[in-house]
């Protein structure tokens, strides 16, 4: 096993895109690290980098003790999990896990063995004999996921393995590739767009947006502590309500007609960027400093609670990146409001709905640049 580290990595295609734009990046040793972005971020072709799949421009990428820029793909001691699992048709499943360690003139025993060992671990021991078409999508991703793991390399890199399975098997495979990590304990860098995904297997989460590293950090601490706005609208599922207002002269937050309480003091005056998250409210039956008044337009139920769309006076603000367009903080979008509340909370659309926030969750960002203020 060995770390792998980003230092000032760029890459700029011919065209004259900026893929990748100055990532200073490390994944300790035995770490399970996740980039996660929207289209067009730069997180594959940053994978790719490291795999030896396309060429750093600027800036040196390490596998260990080793700089790698000059190293070919096949001498970097990594094994790649792909999106379309790139198994070989005409190779039944024992051909296709072995077929890497033939290249390297194991011994047929020893190839036999690890094999074994993978299927067995895999769950997947009695489809040896079998061919690709003859497999479902799920089985088809342990079947690469295999023929990664006999090779027993220094680091996995997976570039969106699960985007083609549906929800469910994706569910249960997110949970199978986490508890292989556990077990073997190998430097991981793993992609996907899936912010959940990013959340519930990653050890640390790196996003990245046009090419640039937002913030990386634990999932939690990612999800508590947003360094900026694009951040704070990515991670979390719903997303946290970002809403255009105002600190006034008395430290009270301004949305519209309605005014807030914080828990905590800003020296900030002037327009702001307030997130709230769905969960941080809670519905009551009186008003207060803490309190919002909204309209509700839409009660999504599901079973477990309710997702409760609603009319908010202060204008919502999207990124361009959410809606992937290009622009920034201006994009606008409906003056809408999500809470997540209790299944038994099931108002009529055009009722009016009191929900007490929960002021310490609170997140202030600057209007302009959408930096954190207040976390």
């Amino acid at each position: 096993m060995a770390q792998i580290a980003f230092e000032d990595v760029s890459k700029v295609f011919p065209d004259g895109t900026r893929a990748v734009d100055g990532l200073d990046l490390e994944i300790a040793d035995g770490e399970f690290t996740v980039l996660v972005g929207p289209s067009g971020s730069g997180k594959s072709t940053a994978l790719r980098m490291v795999a030896g799949l396309e060429d750093a421009t600027h800036g040196a990428i390490s596998i260990g003790s080793r700089v790698v820029n000059d190293v070919a793909p096949k001498d970097r001691d990594i094994a790649m999990v792909f999106q379309s699992y790139a198994l070989y048709p005409h190779m039944s499943v024992d051909d296709n896990m072995g077929f890497a360690l033939r290249m390297q003139k194991v011994e047929r025993e020893s190839i036999r063995s690890r094999v074994g060992r993978t299927a067995a671990r895999l769950g997947i021991r009695e489809l040896l004999a079998r061919r690709p078409r003859a497999l479902s999508g799920g089985q088809r991703q342990r079947v690469a996921l295999g023929r990664a793991i006999v090779r027993s390399p220094e680091a996995f890199l997976m570039d969106e393995p699960l985007s083609n399975l549906d929800a469910k098997l994706r569910v249960e495979m997110r949970a199978y590739i986490a508890r292989l990590h556990h077990e073997l304990g190998t430097t991981t860098l793993y992609v996907t767009h899936d912010q959940t995904e990013a959340m519930t297997m990653g050890d640390r989460v790196a996003v990245m947006r046009d090419g640039r590293l937002e913030q990386v950090d634990s999932p939690q601490r990612l999800y508590e502590h947003p360094a900026n706005v694009f951040v704070a609208g990515f991670i979390g599922s719903p997303a946290m309500n970002l809403l255009r207002g105002r600190v006034a002269e008395d430290g009270r937050l301004e949305l519209g007609t309605q005014r807030l309480r914080p828990a905590r003091r800003t020296t900030h005056v002037g327009d702001v960027v307030v997130g709230i998250r769905p969960e941080a409210v809670s519905p009551v039956g009186e008003l207060g400093d803490d309190v919002l008044e909204l309209r509700v337009v839409l009660a999504e139920m599901l079973g477990s609670d309710v997702l409760l769309h609603l009319h908010s006076e202060a204008p919502s603000v999207l990124t361009g990146d959410m809606l992937d367009l290009a622009g920034e903080l201006d994009v606008s979008g409906e003056d809408r409001f999500i809470a997540r509340v209790p299944p038994d909370v099931r108002p009529a659309p055009g009722s009016v709905v009191r929900l007490r926030v929960d002021m310490s969750r609170v997140h202030l960002f600057e209007a302009g640049s959408g930096r954190v203020i207040l976390r």
